[in-house]
């Protein structure tokens, strides 16, 4: 069952184009990420969804009805801000009876649905706490309870993390998704983070300058990039120019300046591609595609060692060796790495 529909969304800021025919279908339960550099139109999406902005060309749809011209109000939404935006002089329970008491819900509904709630996000006992008698983690989910005890049928949140050091962020971001899931709420979720999403997403929708470059499964956007742009923006990637020459099977035979590979590949290619391998799907040793180079540049990251290797033909690679590797710059290498392991999209 689709919850929610945009098709063909459009949104200008005087002549700035900012959102260009934006199509998507998100169903029942779905946790969607909206994913991309600053400025490629994921918060503007967001709020457009949440009637904050209003839509130059286009339709949204929830649950089959046409909200493109609602109010916020008017769209059963639950929001969860960067900042997340709770009244400094209230208490925790009081910011989440705000929602209760606009909907005209009854005090013995508003108290149950409040405890319930604090109890969902592991708040139980601070309900009399103010915000500033808060940790940043408790703070954050005080604003997700507020968002969810409305029971809103679609639950928006915009970079909810951002403000979280780095341990406190990983650790809400298994909270969050595993709430969404015991919950069942249809979730879209707005980061620049791909660590975020590749952890927390059903589906990932990669934007770039206004446009959907890519929505897919983590694993489908990580290890099928249909764009350059999707191979370099989610994870570390090496990438090769070449061109189609034929066919081996299932497996695409591509010549480039380092010699034949054969590689999985995007439906119907030809002419010129690239070629896209992660640097912890090549070895040292020979594979099905076998590289010659060397060693540039060695890093050491604690577990393992990161080798910039540089190829005859000027080509540029990284890929993981073990932290005692004897490998020093200089060192000539033999890079290799399997057919599947590597992918192929248009150029």
């Amino acid at each position: 069952m689709t919850t929610l529909r945009l098709d063909r969304i459009n949104k200008f800021y005087g002549t700035l184009h900012i959102l260009k025919d934006i199509d998507l279908d998100i169903a029942q339960g779905e946790f969607i990420s909206l994913l991309g550099p600053s400025g490629c139109g994921k918060t503007t999406t967001l709020r457009c969804i949440a009637g904050f902005e209003a839509v130059s060309g286009g339709s949204i749809a929830f649950g089959g009805r046409d909200m493109t011209r609602a109010m916020p109000e008017q769209r059963d939404l639950g929001m969860v801000f960067q900042s997340y935006a709770l009244f400094p002089h209230m208490t925790v329970a009081e910011n989440l009876s705000f929602g209760l008491e606009v909907r005209k819900i009854a005090p013995a509904d508003r108290e149950r649905r409040i405890a319930q709630t604090l109890e969902m996000v592991r708040l139980t006992g601070y309900e009399k706490r103010f915000p500033r008698e808060l940790s940043g983690g408790q703070q954050q989910r005080v604003a997700l309870a507020r968002a969810l005890v409305i029971e809103p049928a679609v639950l928006l949140l915009d970079e909810p993390l951002a403000n979280l050091d780095a341990s406190l962020r990983d650790d809400m971001r298994f909270f969050i998704r595993d709430l969404q899931q015991r919950v069942g709420i249809t979730t879209i979720y707005v980061t620049h983070d791909q660590g975020e999403a590749l952890v927390m997403s059903d589906r990932i929708v990669v934007m770039n300058r206004g446009v959907v470059e890519q929505c897919g499964s983590p694993r489908e956007i990580y290890e099928r990039p249909q764009s350059l742009m999707v191979a370099d923006f989610i994870g570390q990637s090496n990438t090769l120019t070449g061109r189609v020459t034929g066919r081996e099977g299932e497996l695409y035979v591509i010549a480039t300046e380092d010699g034949p590979l054969r590689t999985h590949g995007a439906p119907g290619l030809a002419g010129e591609v690239r070629v896209m391998v992660r640097p912890e799907n090549i070895g040292t040793a020979p594979g099905d595609n076998t590289l010659r180079g060397r060693v540039v540049k060695t890093t050491y990251l604690g577990a393992s060692c990161l080798l910039n290797i540089e190829t005859a033909a000027g080509s540029r690679f990284t890929t993981h060796a073990p932290a005692d590797s004897p490998l020093a710059p200089g060192s000539e290498v033999t890079m290799g790495f399997a057919a599947h392991k590597a992918w192929a999209f248009a150029a």
